[in-house]
């Protein structure tokens, strides 16, 4: 079925969402938008005044927005441990579900040149500062330093996303479950270090 009129903007901005993490950005143009939203092509310019740069950076945002909802519901766990564990099943699961084609569609620009519109590398960095500051305050939250949670907080950050582009590659789930073993491992000793720590069991 055919979106309605109404719904062309949103329908648009989630395919080009979708065709992002599936295809990378240079692939994401305005005819295949169309062709994957089945929005009207009148529709481009009603609702995209900025054309493709500004479709694509709307795109990204709503992404960027869904990962750090995703990310905010983990951090309620009562063990940063268990809720960094399940931020990788998270991205697992996606691959898996997606025959491993769906990665990032934050990295999807960021990995790009995008000499003429510079503006969407500053809005993927802007989104991976939020994951780091989201993950940071859950480490702070739990009595480790400013410091090192910022640092924590990046690492995760980009073991998940490094380990997503391999898993696609290798069409395997192996990279992305070495790295949640190691990070699982490191927030352990972090955690148990940290001043004023109660002894916890080993996992």
């Amino acid at each position: 079925m055919s979106p309605r009129r109404s719904d062309s903007r949103d329908q648009m901005i989630l395919s080009a969402a979708v065709l992002l993490r599936e295809h990378g950005a240079s692939a994401t143009s305005i005819d295949r938008v169309l062709a994957h939203s089945g929005a009207p092509r009148g529709s481009v310019y009603h609702h995209f005044p900025g054309g493709r740069v500004q479709l694509i950076g709307e795109a990204v945002a709503l992404a960027g927005d869904f990962i750090t909802g995703l990310i905010d519901a983990a951090v309620q766990a009562d063990d940063p441990v268990d809720a960094v564990d399940a931020f990788f099943v998270l991205w697992r699961d996606r691959l898996v579900g997606s025959g491993f084609r769906a990665g990032c569609p934050i990295v999807a620009v960021a990995v790009e040149t995008n000499d003429d519109a510079p503006q969407l590398a500053r809005l993927a960095a802007a989104v991976f500062a939020r994951w780091q500051e989201a993950l940071a305050a859950l480490f702070v939250q739990h009595g480790l330093t400013e410091e090192r949670s910022r640092r924590l907080g990046a690492f995760v950050v980009a073991a998940v996303e490094g380990a997503v582009i391999m898993c696609r590659a290798e069409q395997s789930t192996a990279p992305i479950e070495a790295a949640a073993v190691e990070i699982h491992d490191l927030l352990l000793h972090a955690l148990r270090d940290r001043p004023g720590a109660e002894p916890r069991p080993r996992s």
